[in-house]
C-alpha cells in the first residue's frame, strides 16, 4: 500500500497529476481541492489511497490527511466509487462535506453531480456518527496536553497494532504526565506497548 508520495512535479491537470519520485513517474488522480493546493508547488507530498482492481491500480492522492480520510470514508459507503468521491471532495471541502452530513442536508450533497436523493441519504445514515466520533476525538486532542500531535500519533500506531483505544490512551497519558519527557513517537509507542 503506498501511503503518500513526494517528490517533483512532473505535470498537473485539474484531474490528476505525474509526481517523479526516485526517477519513477506516478500518475495520480487528485480533487480540485487539492489542485488548488499544489498548483505552486514543485516538490509535492500527497496523502495517497491506492485501490486495485481487476483491471487497474490506481493512485488517489490528496494534499491533507483530512481529505484522505474523508475519501476513505466515502468509498466505504454502500454504492460510492473512488470517482463518485473525488467529484463529492472536488464539489466541496471536507470540512464543508462534514457539516453537511451532521446537519443532515441532503440537497447540498444532492447539488452534487452524480448523488442521487438516495445515495446522499445513505451518505448521511452511514457517515453521521462516524463524522461525530471524529469530531469530538478532534476536540478532544486539540486541548490538554503539549503533546497532542504526538498523542494522536501514537494513539494511531497502537490502534493500527490492536490495543484497544481506552488501554492505549490511559498508557499514553501516564507516560506524557511524567515531566521531564522528551520522547520521539517511536520510543512513546514501545513504551506504550510495554504499560498496555
Amino acid at each position: 500500500m503506498i501511503a503518500y508520495l513526494k517528490g517533483k512535479l512532473v505535470r498537473k491537470e485539474p484531474s490528476h497529476v505525474v509526481v517523479e519520485v526516485n526517477g519513477i513517474g506516478y500518475q495520480v488522480q487528485i480533487t480540485l481541492h487539492t489542485y488548488s493546493q499544489i498548483k505552486d508547488q514543485e516538490n509535492i507530498l500527497l496523502h495517497t489511497v491506492q485501490i486495485i482492481r481487476e483491471d487497474a491500480h490506481l493512485l488517489y492522492g490528496f494534499s491533507g490527511q483530512q481529505e484522505k480520510q474523508t475519501f476513505q470514508q466515502l468509498i466505504a459507503v454502500n454504492g460510492i466509487g473512488p470517482g463518485t468521491a473525488v467529484m463529492v471532495l472536488s464539489s466541496m471541502s471536507a470540512e464543508d462535506l462534514r457539516k453537511a452530513i451532521l446537519q443532515e442536508d441532503i440537497r447540498t450533497l444532492q447539488a452534487v453531480k452524480g448523488i442521487g436523493a438516495k445515495t446522499a441519504q445513505r451518505i448521511i445514515l452511514e457517515l453521521k456518527d462516524k463524522m461525530k466520533r471524529d469530531g469530538q476525538e478532534i476536540a478532544e486532542d486539540s486541548k490538554g496536553t503539549p503533546y497532542n500531535t504526538l498523542r494522536l500519533e501514537a494513539l494511531s500506531a497502537l490502534s493500527t497494532l490492536g490495543i484497544p483505544r481506552p488501554a492505549a490512551e490511559k498508557s499514553i497519558d501516564s507516560i506524557l504526565q511524567k515531566p521531564g519527557n522528551n520522547l520521539s513517537l517511536e520510543e512513546l509507542v514501545k513504551l506504550a506497548l510495554k504499560n498496555a
